[in-house]
């Protein structure tokens, strides 16, 4: 981005702080996400504290963590005395009131709308200085919801979609609410470019721009299977085949998880007031099987290993 690209949206009188140091990262949620970006922020050489309180999540996570950088050292792509500096800045807490002295705090948990706005309400009240970026990696979930939840912190809300696994997709969807500050959007745009990734902007409407496209897809690939169209490998393979994807629109919603399709698919009915995004009936029988996919060891395809 050019300098100065924002500097026609930036409120009367306050600079650009563009450049302003990050010396602390809060991220909230241990799960894949919420691991994969402090995983990069730590290896980006920013310190990381990490909170979660869900029973395991964290020696899980330190585990994933290990794995992870291990491949990277196997690879050539890090050192191991990089890999072991990167394990280093990451912290772990179960308490929120830890994250009090970071600088910017990325959330990464369940996505459910209530959860994430109580969530916000609470972030507000703790992280209170006015520099301090409160970033929300919701994959389709209203960023102005999220802001109005988080009070007179509002305008420090801000979309930051990471995709997964973290740190190998190269995309963050940046996403302003209608309250954020335009200084903040530059802000973070910085930070995603200093994080390795590639930081594109979408405007705060359901789904933003990968899931409005990609949900919709996968809920059609269920409804090809629940009508008889095609057998799962054969959706999958012809769509791998024939439109030269890396991954079939089933496994994928595996990857995803099944339950976390059926939520999207709500959030865009809801958002655009339009049922045809509502998911297909088949998809939500498998989620209340248990079936998942990928994290449960079995939702389209069964996953022995897991």
């Amino acid at each position: 981005m050019p300098p100065g690209a924002w500097t026609a949206f930036r409120s009367p009188g306050l600079p650009l702080p563009l450049g302003m140091s990050i010396n602390t990262i809060g991220v909230v949620g241990a799960g894949q996400m919420g691991g994969g970006i402090a995983q990069i922020a730590a290896t980006s050489g920013i310190p990381v504290i990490l909170f979660d309180s869900f029973p395991g999540a964290i020696d899980r996570c330190m585990g994933v963590h290990k794995k992870s950088l291990s491949k990277f050292v196997e690879k050539g792509k890090l050192s191991q005395a990089d890999a072991d500096a990167a394990l280093a800045r990451i912290s772990f807490t179960q308490s929120l009131d830890d994250l009090a002295k970071v600088d910017w705090v990325v959330e990464a948990v369940v996505e459910d709308a209530m959860v994430k706005k109580d969530l916000f309400k609470k972030l507000a009240a703790i992280l209170t200085r006015p520099e301090v970026v409160l970033a929300t990696n919701t994959s389709s979930i209203s960023i102005t919801e999220i802001a109005t939840a988080a009070g007179s912190a509002a305008s420090r809300v801000v979309g930051m979609h990471f995709f997964n696994p973290v740190p190998l997709m190269a995309l963050v969807e940046v996403i302003p609410a209608i309250q954020t500050d335009p200084q903040v959007v530059a802000r973070t745009i910085e930070l995603a470019t200093k994080l390795g990734k590639t930081p594109l902007k979408a405007n705060d409407r359901a789904g933003f721009i990968s899931n409005r496209v990609l949900m919709p897809m996968i809920n059609e690939a269920f409804y090809a299977w629940m009508e008889g169209v095609a057998e799962p490998d054969a959706i999958d393979g012809i769509m791998k085949l024939g439109c030269n994807f890396p991954m079939g629109p089933l496994r994928l919603a595996d990857f995803i998880g099944l339950d976390t399709c059926v939520n999207i698919m709500n959030v865009l009915a809801d958002g655009l007031n339009n049922d045809r995004y509502r998911a297909c009936p088949l998809l939500k029988q498998l989620v209340s099987a248990g079936r998942l996919g990928d994290k449960t060891g079995r939702g389209v395809f069964t996953y022995p290993a897991k």
